[in-house]
């Protein structure tokens, strides 16, 4: 009889691609995975890792093994989902991620709302970029993901995934007091073509939607100066360094120094929460879905 745990431990290798990575999404240490595959290896009687270079590969018999395993899993989750669904009951645990402003805005009154709604229903919620946050409920390492939209820009959403709507959230722009625009009740975006501009690391989503929407109105944007935390970015500008993207949701309160200028056109992004279709039936989903929504109207 193939042991479950064994089995996600090989299907974390073949997600994660290295021992490290499983260890990670498992929470547990390196040296507990390479002890999990060893056994699985003698209960199969075959070998399913190989060294490469400083890592390991999964051998023909391990990718085999991994692809009924994602499989087992899966159906094991759904009979979770059912179960708890026939019972009716929010219980268990539940694992939730969202992207910094979200995690701020929404999570203290949602998580204290399930908590005392939901005593018996167990609670972990850590900080992820939206396609990380995606990626981390695809693979099972988060049960439900607080994700984006940009108006102009959505997310890939792939496939096998079930999502509602929390929250629209209007964007404006940050500007230094002194800055000869800030007197203005509205901006456009081609307003600042001249401005140095505060922005997120380059290559997270949120980047490339500030250089996809500037490009897009023939402007190449000068991003002096990026920073992943928003409140820092408020600081930057405050400091006149530069304007940036000031989304509400999360954003009070706002630096000294510092106002935020709506933007003429409405820019908006759409908050969601994302899970996996075969964890749909799960009360403890909707449960959090609705805690989530109920967080949101208090910011609207």
């Amino acid at each position: 009889m193939l042991n479950l745990e064994r089995l996600r431990t090989l299907d974390a290798l073949a997600r994660h691609g290295s021992v490290s990575g499983a260890a990670e999404g498992l929470h547990i240490t390196t040296s507990a995975v390479s002890q999990q595959m060893s056994k699985l290896e003698r209960e199969v009687g075959q070998q399913l890792l190989a060294k490469n270079g400083r890592g390991v590969r999964l051998t023909d018999a391990g990718r085999l093994l991994a692809e009924h395993a994602a499989r087992i899993l899966s159906q094991v989750q759904l009979a979770q989902s059912d179960l708890e669904a026939q019972r009716g009951q929010v219980v268990g645990e539940l694992r939730l991620v969202a992207f910094p402003s979200a995690l701020r805005g929404l999570f203290p009154a949602a998580l204290a709302a399930l908590r005392t709604d939901h005593p018996a229903l167990r609670l972990r919620s850590r900080e992820l970029e939206p396609e990380e946050g995606v990626n981390a409920v695809l693979r099972g390492d988060a049960d439900l993901a607080v994700v984006l939209d940009w108006y102009n820009k959505p997310l890939p959403m792939p496939q096998g995934l079930a999502k509602a709507p929390i929250l629209d959230d209007p964007v404006e722009i940050a500007l230094a007091e002194g800055h000869p625009l800030a007197g203005r009740d509205e901006v456009d975006l081609e307003d600042f073509a001249d401005d140095d501009w505060v922005a997120w690391p380059e290559g997270e989503f949120c980047h490339e939607w500030l250089l996809y929407t500037l490009r897009a109105k023939g402007i190449e944007p000068r991003i002096a100066h990026r920073a992943e935390e928003h409140h820092t970015q408020l600081a930057l500008v405050a400091a006149g360094l530069g304007v940036c993207v000031a989304p509400r949701l999360g954003r009070d309160p706002m630096p000294p120094g510092v106002r935020a200028v709506p933007v003429r056109q409405r820019v908006r992004r759409y908050i969601y929460a994302v899970w996996r279709l075969d964890a749909d039936r799960r009360p403890s989903i909707r449960a959090a879905v609705e805690a989530l929504q109920g967080a949101a109207e208090q910011v609207v």
